[in-house]
């Protein structure tokens, strides 16, 4: 086992058990897809969310849930030279990324939870997650999760899928999102639910004022919404 892969716990949950497998099935084909499909826009909504962290350093922690195969811990780690604990609950996304990470010694692979973090309080200088939050069975449970691992005065920062205001652009989101999507995701990855459950899970979550809501009930301060490409995607920072 590679010392950057460490094995923590793993769920039995409903909806868990079904993210779980459905991301360990389409590991090998995920970041062909994840590019691909985005036409490449991911790297920088990636890159915007990394400058929305402040006062990071060498000697900061990061917490990157649904790390999957690493691409945003890594863009942390090259930007701030911080140490990353990328976690995931599905250990193939994780395996699959390692070839990325053997000789960055600070960024190590965990197999986990986002719901229940096997990680002290106050332990964090920040978290991040992307294109994560909506996976969760209890959002709620895992925003304080990551409230509770990071320190006082620490800084969160979510990347998620939401839905453009413009009607004509909303539009052409949806049939692309709804129809050419999951047509190419399917044929490629050779998983028939993968992406569909995408644009699904997407149209079900909450986005935009309404999640700023759930932050504010969670007990977030200094919340900010930042969409980006026509609000196909937001990024929501806040203060713990």
């Amino acid at each position: 086992m590679s010392q950057n892969l460490n094995y923590e716990l793993g769920t039995t949950d409903g909806k868990k058990t079904y993210v779980r497998g459905m991301f360990d099935s389409i590991a090998k084909t995920y970041d062909l897809l994840n590019h691909l499909l985005s036409m490449g826009i991911d790297f920088y909504w990636r890159k915007v969310t990394v400058k929305k962290l402040r006062n990071l350093n060498q000697d900061s922690k990061v917490l990157d849930l649904a790390t999957g195969t690493g691409d945003l811990a890594i863009q942390i780690h090259k930007k701030y030279g911080a140490e990353i604990y990328g976690t995931d609950i599905a250990k193939e996304m994780l395996r699959a990324g390692l070839h990325k990470i053997t000789d960055k010694p600070k960024i190590k692979f965990f197999c986990g939870d986002a719901e229940k973090l096997p990680y002290k309080d106050n332990f964090f200088d920040a978290c991040t997650i992307a294109f994560g939050i909506r996976n969760c069975e209890n959002v709620e449970k895992a925003l304080s999760e990551m409230q509770r691992v990071t320190r006082k005065n620490g800084q969160i920062a979510i990347l998620e899928f939401s839905q453009p205001e413009n009607a004509f652009f909303k539009q052409l989101y949806l049939f692309y999102f709804k129809n050419v999507l999951p047509l190419i995701g399917n044929i490629l990855s050779k998983h028939n639910d993968a992406y569909k459950y995408l644009p699904e899970s997407v149209m079900q979550f909450p986005h935009g004022k309404e999640f700023y809501r759930i932050l504010e009930k969670t007990g977030f301060t200094e919340i900010e919404l930042k969409p980006l490409t026509f609000g196909i995607v937001t990024v929501y920072t806040m203060t713990v």
